[in-house]
Order: C-alpha cells, then structure tokens, then sequence
C-alpha cells in the first residue's frame, strides 16, 4: 500500500517538551531537525563551567546538519525551550527535503559557512593568545636562568666581576 507524501510527512514529525534535550554536543547523530513550531536553545559546551547559550531558533529554523551531511560528533546541544515540533530529516529523506525546502537548504549553507568563517577567526585569536603566552614564558625563563647565574657567582665564589662577566656574555649571545 502506497501512502501519501502528506502520510510520509507526517510519519516525520516529531515532538519534544519543553527542556527536552533534543542534540547532544559530543555524540552522533544521523538526522537533522526542522522546527514546525516552538523554539529551542542551542549551547556549546552545554552543563559545564563554560557553557554559552549561541542561540535561540524556532519555525524554519534547521539543527543537526553536520551529524546528518558528516556523521560527526554534534558541535552543540539543543535543548527545546518550549514544546517542540519538528521534521526529522534523516538521510533517506534528505533529497525529497532538498527539492522542497530550497530556502532552509541556503541557510543551512550559510550558517555553515559563518560558523567556519567564525572558527577561522577563532583559531587566529587563539594563535595570537599562544603566542603571546609563548613569548611570556620564554622571558620567564631568561629571567629564570638569570637569577641561577647571579646565585652562581656570588662575593663568596667567583666574586662579582665573575657573575658580570658571565651575565654580559650571557646577554648577548640572546
């Protein structure tokens, strides 16, 4: 028995309840959703001392592409913030959701590439922040080897024409 497209559809819509979690940051999952109707909250880093709420999406809104184009770990969490309903797009799905979903395929192009264009900068900030730290340390650790040549050579040792000596050489051979 064959049914409808409206059958099928139907078949794919889902519920969830109000502070529900829908997406879990860190597993896989195979399907993406479409919200029909309620919002959700989407976190990185969801129940940790560094979680951060990205954001809040609701109708036409879609989640959970890179678990269903990629089979990868999701990047966030999603937490329905009120009764959630939505299509659940799977991979079977996919290319009947492309053909009649053309304006939710572009954002989730997008979105795509703004969060790539976001880690890009992200990465750079961080390369920056190294860096910096990087520089830091090393001055510590001249300073560092400074203080152990001034605890060599002391008035009781070499003397302090000694430890001048050594630090002078020292100096500029940096």
């Amino acid at each position: 028995m064959n049914q409808s497209p409206d059958n099928e559809q139907k078949k794919a819509i889902v519920s969830f309840p109000a502070e529900s979690l829908i997406i879990k940051e860190g597993e896989i999952y195979t399907e993406m959703y479409k919200i029909i109707s309620g919002r959700a909250e989407m976190y990185v880093g969801y129940g940790t001392d560094y979680e951060v709420l990205v954001s809040i999406i609701g109708p036409g809104a879609c989640f959970g592409e890179f678990g269903l184009l990629m089979n990868s770990p999701s990047i966030y969490t999603v937490i329905a913030y009120s009764d959630v309903y939505a299509l659940r797009v799977t991979e079977e799905r996919l290319g009947s959701f492309i053909q009649d979903n053309h304006a939710s395929v572009l954002q989730i192009m997008k979105n795509m590439a703004h969060t790539m264009d976001l880690m890009q900068h992200q990465i750079t900030a961080l390369s920056i922040e190294l860096s910096s730290h990087t520089k830091e340390h090393e001055k510590k650790i001249v300073e560092m080897k400074k203080n152990m040549l001034r605890s060599f050579y002391n008035p009781n040792g070499m003397g302090l024409k000694g430890m001048t000596y050594f630090l002078e050489n020292y100096e500029s051979h940096e």
